[in-house]
């Protein structure tokens, strides 16, 4: 009862009588369908709502968001249900406590797939009100805090699900205090024994240090007031988990981590915050390569300030942040500095703009999410905490997670840049697509209009919207490559089956999709091209439709291979085939249809289930060049490889790669060559065979 009264007494120092008096109704509520029910610990369980709303009530949160703290785990655990709560406090309410109730109802296949989607509805409630954040941040940390009443198996995977997306949200949202909580209690729990070891250590440290931080303050104010500058001086602490990753990140013992103090300048104005900081490094010494100006630009999350590290008495370094006591409301609050502070300030409608426009751009990035694993990978790449801020050839800021490349970069400024992106200046200089941006780099795009998303940026890209577009161009693309290659398969089946594909008229196909269930027309061709439905099948299908079936023709017609389907047909690395070469296709489930050589020693090891062998072909007006592995054993002698080199240019090849080996008394020279068929590969061997250097030379068709 002490907690209840505690929370009545903290929420009537900024609510109306009338709005305590309706959270007097909810905690009743609340404590009636909570009735019997006990938490892990044995305590009541209705001491758990208590507890959550009295986290908020130092935000200053309105009655609404308290009421729904009271009530978030009553419609989930009790019979209580939505329209329950909306009819006694009505829809806003209602819809606060469904966005903070979990889909426990819906059956997922795995434990994976329910986070993932359960993450997904908090987010979509988070986009049309941030309240649902703020209550669910609070109770992921009071669950932190009473932990220790879970299972061992338990505490980790909650605690590194707060540590991987709980922590850095608030950390994003700029709830400092709440942020800091969370990775120490997370830590806590992920190495007790590390965390353990720490806190003893810190808690010795503390009263060896006394001293020097109480000098080191007196010196502070002292100098500030000769220069006739008002402020607030005070000295804290760093948290545990801070002093860890500050350990581990430079790889020191903790003796060796000498700044566990910080200190805070609070100043009347803007411009006292420069003038402060030119007394301090008048004071003591700044360290070079240690100053960041947050005012000038901002965290994502709206923190200002100004950041130094100072040569202190005894060789000590002290870290100080500076800035205006409005620049510390948002550095504490956050985007809960709306309710804390409703003063309408530039600041603070600014930075609720910029938290609904990351949530918008984070759920069109998530929603382009496959399955659960992408989705949750897309969700942590998102969060990372740390950031690089670079100029756009205009001068606009952009802020980008550390190890972000141009590549991320373009797609933050659009999506269609990012998907033509060909090159990138840093600086004015050419630099490769995968190169890290840092702090300051001034960053100009390059694109073509015909150019497409590679692949192999998805190797290092560091954005969850570089990553999903890519994704989902790469998807798009082959979903239409596919589906041209599945409609000559399928045209393939219907000649087999004596059936024209110019009868399959709209009234064939619209029957079935209604039979299975599929969408569109396209969608079927694109599952025949990857190997998901097999051509005949479907065929036989739209034929019983018409009732045309027929049998006349014995032998299928062949397939020919143009060498520009794209990804819907690939040629097999095991054997490179070229045009020429007697060919075999294989579609294989997902993954369309892959050529391989009639002779390739991968393929002679056996047929899997799942495979369908087609008769394949080489159309006789392939133009596009094909990549072939060759073999050169040659006398160990000086300018045996220019030779060499200068007879594949001779014959009009490319030369893709080159490796050595040694082989006695003899080098063996590996290539990689673009050749355009057959004959043109016989043309090269044949210029040389007539290098007198060259013992031996064989085309190697079983390369990796």
């Amino acid at each position: 009862m002490a907690d209840t009264d505690l929370l009545i007494e903290e929420l009537s120092t900024y609510l109306k009588p009338k709005d305590v008096e309706h959270v007097r109704v909810a905690i009743e509520f609340s404590r009636a369908a909570h009735q019997g029910q006990m938490r892990q610990s044995g305590d009541p369980y209705i001491s758990h709502p208590i507890a959550v709303a009295r986290i908020l009530t130092p935000l200053h949160i309105d009655a609404q968001a308290i009421i729904a703290a009271l009530l978030h785990d009553v419609v989930e655990d009790t019979d209580t249900t939505t329209e329950q709560v909306a009819e006694k406090f009505g829809k806003p309410v209602a819809e606060l406590v469904d966005g903070l109730s979990k889909l426990d109802r819906i059956q997922f296949e795995t434990r994976e797939d329910a986070q993932a989607e359960n993450f997904r509805k908090m987010l979509l409630a988070m986009a049309r009100d941030v309240r649902v954040i703020l209550i669910k941040l609070a109770d992921r940390l009071h669950n932190m805090r009473t932990l220790d009443s879970m299972a061992l198996d338990k505490r980790e995977r909650i605690a590194r699900e707060t540590m991987e997306i709980y922590a850095p949200i608030a950390n994003r949202l700029g709830l400092n205090d709440l942020h800091h909580e969370l990775e120490d209690l997370s830590f806590k729990h992920l190495h007790p024994n590390r965390y353990a070891v720490l806190a003893k250590a810190l808690q010795v440290a503390r009263g060896n240090r006394r001293e020097v931080v109480s000098k080191i303050l007196e010196a502070l104010r002292h100098k500030l007031a000769e220069f006739n500058i008002q402020a607030d001086v005070t000295g804290r602490e760093k948290d545990i988990y801070s002093i860890y990753k500050k350990m581990q990140s430079k790889s020191l013992a903790f003796a060796e981590v000498l700044d566990i103090y910080g200190f805070r300048v609070l100043v009347n104005d803007f411009a006292s915050c420069y003038v402060a900081l030119g007394v301090l490094h008048g004071l003591y010494k700044p360290i070079p390569g240690k100053f960041k100006d947050y005012i000038a630009i901002p965290k994502v999350n709206g923190y200002q300030s100004l950041h130094t590290t100072l040569f202190g008495p005894f060789g000590t370094p002290i870290e100080i942040q500076i800035r205006t006591h409005e620049m510390h409301k948002i550095a504490e609050a956050g985007v809960a500095s709306h309710w804390l502070y409703k003063t309408g300030h530039d600041s603070i409608n600014d930075l609720h703009k910029k938290t609904h426009q990351w949530l918008q751009e984070l759920l069109e990035s998530l929603s382009q999410s496959s399955d659960s694993s992408e989705f949750l990978e897309h969700l942590k790449v998102d969060l990372f905490p740390d950031e690089v801020y670079v100029f756009t050839p205009k001068g606009r800021i952009l802020s980008l997670p550390r190890g972000a490349t141009g590549v991320d970069f373009a797609y933050s400024v659009h999506t269609d840049i990012g998907n033509r992106c060909i090159a990138v200046k840093v600086n004015h200089e050419l630099v490769p697509l995968r190169t890290e941006l840092r702090n300051g780099d001034r960053v100009e795009v390059i694109t073509a209009p015909h150019a497409n998303p590679n692949p192999g940026w998805l190797g290092y890209v560091a954005t969850s919207k570089a990553r999903s577009q890519i994704r989902h161009f790469l998807k798009t693309m082959q979903s239409g490559e596919s589906a041209q290659l599945g409609e000559r398969l399928l045209n393939q089946a219907l000649n087999a089956l004596g059936v024209k594909p110019q009868d399959m008229d709209e009234a064939h196909w619209n029957k079935l999709l209604r039979d299975t269930g599929v969408k569109t027309r396209q969608d079927i061709l694109a599952d025949i091209g990857l190997g998901r439905r097999l051509n005949m099948v479907v065929a036989r299908q739209l034929a019983s439709i018409g009732e045309t079936v027929a049998n006349e023709m014995a032998a299928n017609p062949v397939i020919t291979i143009q060498g520009t389907e794209g990804m819907a047909i690939q040629f097999a690395q095991c054997c490179r085939p070229i045009p020429g070469d007697p060919i075999v296709g294989v579609i294989k489930s997902g993954q369309g249809l892959l050529v391989h050589t009639h002779d390739c020693p991968t393929l002679r090891r056996g047929r899997s289930s799942g495979e369908q062998w087609l008769d394949v072909a080489w159309d006789k007006n392939i133009t596009r060049p094909f990549d072939v592995n060759i073999k050169l054993l040659v006398a160990d002698q000086r300018g045996v490889l220019a030779k060499v080199s200068a007879a594949i240019a001779e014959a009009e090849a490319n030369i893709e790669n080159i490796n050595f080996t040694h082989e006695g008394e003899y080098t063996g020279l590996h290539f990689t060559l673009e050749v355009n068929n057959r004959l043109h590969l016989a043309n090269i061997m044949r210029g040389l065979r007539k290098i007198p250097e060259v013992v031996r030379i064989i085309r190697v068709k079983n390369a990796t």
